[in-house]
C-alpha cells in the first residue's frame, strides 16, 4: 500500500492544494485501497495487485480536466452548456447542405451559361448578315446576348438567395453543440459510405477543369471564327466541373460539421470570413475584366486565361493565408 500512497502523492503533486482536490484525493485512495483487497483476496501477489490499482486509476490530468481543476494551480472555467443535436435535427441539417450545394452550384452554373449564351450569340450574329444595328449604336447579337445572360444570371441570383435561406435556421449551431454516441456512430458509417462517391466526384471535376481548355485550343486551330464557341464551351465545362465540386463539397462538409467537437474555433470562422470577402470581391473583378477586355479589345479568343490565372492566386492565398494562421 505505501507504494500506492507514494504514487498518489506524486500525480496530485502538481494540483492545488484546495479542499475539492483533497477531498478527490481522498476518496481515489479509499477506491484504490478496496480495489487492492478485493485483488489480494483474489489471490493475487501484492506487486500484481499495487500494478493493476495504479493502471486502473486513469490519468489524473483528464480527470483534472474533467472537473475544471487546472495542473497550474489555477481553477479553469466550466465550459458553457450546449444544445444537443437530435436525430431530426442532424439529419434536417444534412438534408439542407444537399439542397444548398445543389442550388448554389446550378447557380453558378447557370452564370456561366450565361456569359456563354453571350458569347455564342455574338458568333453567331457576326457570321449572320442579320445582325442588325439600332438607334442606340447596339448590334442585335449583343442586345439578344446580354438579354439572355442577364436573365440567367438573376435566375443564379434567386438560387443564391434561396440556398441561403436554406440555412438560415441552423445558424445556432456556430455556437456549439453535443452529438449523441450512437448517431455519431451512425454519421461516421454513412460518412465512409459516402467517401467513393466524393472522390469520385472529386476527380471527375479536376478533371474536367483541366481538360475544358481544350475546346479553346480545338477551336482556334481549325479557325479563329469559332473562338467564341470553344470558350463558350470551356466556361460551360467548367462551370459542371464546379456544380460537381460545390454539390459533393457541401455533402462532405455536412459531415465534417456534425462529426467536429462541439467547441467553436473561432479562429476558423475568422478564417472563413477573410477568405469569403476575398473570393466575393476577386470573382467578379475577374468577370468584368473578362467581359471589359472581350468587348472593348475583342480579346475574347485569348482573355479566357483570366479564370485559371485567378483561380491559381486565390488558390495560392488561401494556401498562404491559412498556413500563416496555423502558426500564429
Amino acid at each position: 500500500m505505501e507504494t500506492i500512497l507514494v504514487f498518489l502523492d506524486q500525480m496530485f503533486a502538481r494540483m492545488p492544494k484546495t479542499e475539492e482536490v483533497l477531498r478527490l484525493k481522498q476518496q481515489i485512495l479509499q477506491g484504490m485501497e478496496e480495489r487492492y483487497a478485493e485483488l489480494k483476496q483474489a489471490g493475487k501477489s501484492e506487486h500484481e495487485a499495487i500494478g493493476i490499482v495504479i493502471s486502473e486509476f486513469g490519468n489524473v490530468d483528464e480527470l483534472a480536466a474533467e472537473l475544471g481543476i487546472s495542473t497550474s494551480g489555477e481553477v479553469q472555467d466550466q465550459p458553457l452548456p450546449v444544445r444537443k443535436l437530435t436525430e431530426t435535427e442532424a439529419y434536417d441539417y444534412m438534408k439542407a447542405r444537399r439542397k444548398t450545394g445543389l442550388w448554389t452550384g446550378l447557380g453558378i452554373l447557370l452564370c456561366v451559361c450565361g456569359v456563354s449564351f453571350l458569347l455564342v450569340m455574338l458568333a453567331i450574329f457576326e457570321q449572320s448578315s442579320r445582325n442588325t444595328v439600332y438607334n442606340g449604336g447596339i448590334e442585335l447579337g449583343t442586345l439578344s446576348g446580354l438579354l439572355g445572360m442577364f436573365l440567367l444570371v438573376a435566375l443564379a441570383v434567386g438560387l443564391f438567395i434561396y440556398s441561403g435561406m436554406q440555412m438560415n435556421r441552423f445558424e445556432w449551431l456556430e455556437e456549439g453543440f453535443q452529438l449523441p454516441n450512437t448517431l455519431k456512430l451512425e454519421l461516421r458509417y454513412r460518412q465512409e459510405r459516402q467517401g467513393p462517391a466524393f472522390r469520385m466526384a472529386v476527380i471527375s471535376g479536376v478533371c474536367l477543369l483541366v481538360l475544358s481548355p481544350i475546346w479553346i485550343l480545338a477551336a482556334i486551330y481549325f479557325s479563329k471564327e469559332y473562338t467564341l464557341y470553344g470558350v463558350a464551351f470551356f466556361l460551360i465545362m467548367a462551370g459542371i466541373a464546379i456544380l460537381l465540386l460545390v454539390y459533393y463539397g457541401n455533402i462532405r462538409g455536412a459531415y465534417t460539421k456534425l462529426l467536429e467537437e462541439p467547441v467553436v474555433i473561432i479562429e476558423q470562422k475568422e478564417e472563413d470570413r477573410v477568405i469569403g470577402m476575398v473570393a466575393s470581391i476577386i470573382w467578379p473583378l475577374a468577370t468584368a475584366l473578362f467581359l471589359f477586355t472581350g468587348f472593348v479589345f475583342d480579346q475574347w479568343y485569348i482573355n479566357w486565361v483570366i479564370f485559371p490565372v485567378v483561380g491559381i492566386l486565390f488558390g495560392g492565398f488561401y494556401g498562404a493565408y491559412t498556413a500563416s494562421r496555423r502558426k500564429a
